[in-house]
């Protein structure tokens, strides 16, 4: 497996943008390059003031009570077009590191992660596209462990601690999903991405049965029909009929 460079911050705006800054430092000359730190770089924060995550959110959490990361990586050996596959890498790495502590975790396209209905972890990826290849994708992860208070208006945050009732330590967490991560990225070096996607459908949230879902068009009912390797998620309708969407274009509508 390759060599983490790990990185400990007490406090930070998001570990994205610290990567992020780190990147642009380099491309100015300021520090050494990211890229000759030999294999992944992970930057670790115990209170984050301003993460981020998908479709323009906000992360909320409470310093030292939960898990907030970014894993750097430089994988040069994935397509542009299939880069979907990174975020399936870490979304099974964080469903199984989680059911080692509680029942039924889910992975709720395209990568948050759910028990029961509840949302206990989200991802924000960003990849740097160069040539016909990838150069740099920060992963960006918050997975809340302890909290057991949320104040923002997101409509179903939870936590391993309400969860389960106990306090969890937050390191332990940590390297079971690092740990997976690798396992499942040397998997797709090797030739082994459609294993990783069989893994992710498996533990996909509402893979099976009709639900609702609603669209610029309203709402409607329909079943997972497929993730597909690009990211996009195909639905089909009562009819037969199947549509694909991406990220921004259906919203599931909790039951």
């Amino acid at each position: 497996m390759e060599r983490i460079t790990r990185i400990n911050l007490p406090t930070v705006d998001s570990t994205n943008d610290f990567i992020r800054e780190m990147i642009e430092a380099e491309r100015t000359g300021q520090v050494m390059s990211v890229h000759s730190l030999p294999g992944l770089t992970l930057v670790v924060a115990d209170d984050q003031t301003a993460g981020r995550g998908q479709r323009g959110n906000t992360w909320e959490t409470e310093k030292g009570k939960n898990l907030m990361f970014s894993l750097l990586c430089h994988p040069d050996f994935v397509k542009p077009a299939e880069q979907f596959i990174l975020s399936q890498c870490m979304a099974v790495a964080i469903q199984e590191a989680l059911s080692r502590y509680v029942s039924d975790v889910q992975v709720k396209w395209p990568n948050d992660i759910y028990v029961g209905d509840k949302k206990v972890s989200g991802t924000l990826i960003e990849c740097d596209l160069q040539g016909k290849g990838i150069s740099n994708c920060i992963i960006g992860v918050g997975i809340n462990v302890n909290q057991t208070e949320f104040r923002s208006d997101a409509p179903n945050p939870t936590s391993l601690r309400l969860l389960t009732g106990q306090e969890h330590d937050r390191e332990a967490i940590l390297l079971e999903v690092i740990r997976g991560f690798q396992v499942y990225y040397e998997m797709v070096r090797e030739g082994k991405a459609e294993e990783v996607r069989r893994l992710y459908l498996s533990c996909l949230y509402r893979r099976k049965g009709f639900h609702r879902y609603s669209d610029v068009r309203g709402e409607f009912i329909a079943e997972i029909a497929d993730v597909e390797p690009t990211g996009h998620l195909l639905l089909r309708f009562e009819g037969g009929r199947e549509v694909r969407y991406e990220l921004k274009e259906v919203r599931f509508i909790m039951d």
